[in-house]
């Protein structure tokens, strides 16, 4: 991990870390490294989500593209995972989303994607660093043109027609809630969901570039969960900022994360003879009820980093159809990143095609319990591998687990935070121990 980029792109507080004069920069700088590492149409499409800021970085992102003689297509409010479907659909050398996903409005962020639709290799992230701080020291990076700026609609309605495409039938007679959480998604989903037939209820769809993520969509479930029971909805979906995370809910308001969600849809795929090595891929963050109860179905997990791009790195390799985070992130058959949208309507079509509820459909999967402690760590965000008496805790309380349960201790890739998460049977006794490491971990900072 470099100095800009995190495990998510570049994040950081709007006008302060992410400035219109960096944005310009890393805009040039990106479409440099972008049309080196590809002989595509040399074009560069950019999206963006609904906070405040995004539209001051969209413009500096822009001209710092077309200012070294790349052209750029802006495509305004859509989905982070769009991007990288209209980049592989149109042949383009790459794009570029601007958004803080499931942070605050005051956060905002700026993700790469190369010619495949995917997230760029931390490989191509380093060279774009290496040309940023050259530029600091004076080294300029020539211009080789003019790039023009356009906009298209027509793209927005391709990556409709895609999603819609995975439904195969219609949802009639179903009652679905959709949170669109005020961000990327407030068009687009409500546009999709109208076309299934279904009788879609829409909340948090009205952003003022200020309530994107606050106290809705897949952060804060509450609302989501009050709404689908008093409206008698058959389930419920919430996105974050960006809608390429998707959680959901049934139609007694209970919440249905990610890892029950890929339980589903393996268990689903397995049925039709689809899931490739009878294997999904999930992150360490995944609870280790998803393992125990793929094991009754002979279905393994492929187990790797927190991020949705080292979950497709492992697809990508093995030819796996489905993985993802227990945030939400899923990413299906031959899609390169999470996308919300389109998980919510193969999970639709997994409750019409098996004739259950969703809460019949999620009683498959065990969740054990689960506590989750972030701690603020000004930066020493090392502390839980280098301190002996915070090391020497956490081995123990992870000898006393056993099998089980888990304890993973981790640097967040995004925050200044270190990320405390523990499972295990009796859960007064996990936030014991959480408390515990997490009060050392605070004395020692």
């Amino acid at each position: 991990m470099g100095k800009l980029f995190g495990t998510d792109g570049i994040r950081g507080i709007a006008n302060t870390k992410l400035t219109g004069e960096f944005a310009y920069l890393i805009g040039k700088y990106g479409a440099h490294i972008l049309s080196n590492n590809s002989t595509n149409n040399r074009k560069i499409i950019v999206g963006m989500d609904t906070r405040i800021s995004s539209s001051m970085l969209e413009h500096s992102i822009c001209a710092g593209i077309s200012s070294y003689g790349i052209d750029v297509i802006k495509v305004s409010y859509v989905p982070t995972p769009a991007i990288g479907y209209l980049i592989r659909k149109y042949n383009l050398i790459g794009g570029v989303m601007i958004s803080a996903s499931h942070n605050p409005y005051e956060y905002n962020g700026i993700k790469f994607f190369d010619h495949n639709g995917v997230k760029l290799s931390d490989e191509l992230e380093n060279k774009i660093e290496d040309l940023y701080f050259k530029g600091l020291e004076g080294e300029i990076l020539e211009n080789i043109g003019i790039g023009k700026i356009e906009s298209s609609k027509e793209m927005i309605e391709d990556y409709e027609k895609f999603l819609l495409s995975f439904l195969e039938g219609d949802l009639k007679g179903f009652k679905i809630a959709i949170d669109c959480a005020n961000g990327a998604s407030y068009l687009i989903s409500q546009d999709v969901f109208n076309k299934t037939g279904g009788e879609i209820l829409i909340i948090n769809n009205s952003p003022n570039g200020t309530n994107i993520n606050n106290n809705c969509g897949s952060t804060h479930m509450e609302e989501i969960c009050k709404f689908v029971v008093e409206n008698n909805c058959d389930f419920g979906f919430a996105y974050d900022g960006d809608a390429d995370r998707c959680l959901a809910v049934d139609n007694e308001g209970n919440i249905v994360n990610g890892d029950t969600i890929m339980g589903i849809l393996s268990i689903y795929f397995k049925k039709k003879g689809m899931l490739k090595g009878n294997k999904i891929v999930a992150t360490v963050m995944s609870n280790i009820g998803l393992y125990k109860s793929l094991e009754e179905h002979n279905i393994g997990i492929s187990k790797v980093s927190v991020g949705d791009k080292y979950v497709f790195e492992e697809m990508d390799k093995n030819k796996f159809i489905l993985g993802g985070e227990q945030s939400g992130h899923i990413i299906l058959l031959d899609n390169k990143t999470g996308d919300g949208i389109l998980t919510s309507l193969f999970l639709s079509k997994v409750i019409r095609d098996e004739n259950k509820s969703l809460k019949e459909l999620s009683s498959q999967i065990k969740e054990f319990p689960q506590i989750l402690i972030n701690v603020v760590c000004n930066g020493n965000k090392e502390i839980y591998k280098t301190d002996e008496e915070v090391v020497s805790l956490i081995k123990k309380y992870e000898d006393k687990l056993s099998e089980n349960g888990r304890i993973l201790v981790r640097e967040s890739g995004t925050e200044d935070l270190i990320r405390i998460m523990i499972e295990g049977q009796d859960y007064n006794e996990i936030k014991s121990m959480g408390e515990d490491i997490s009060n050392l971990i605070k004395s020692k900072l």
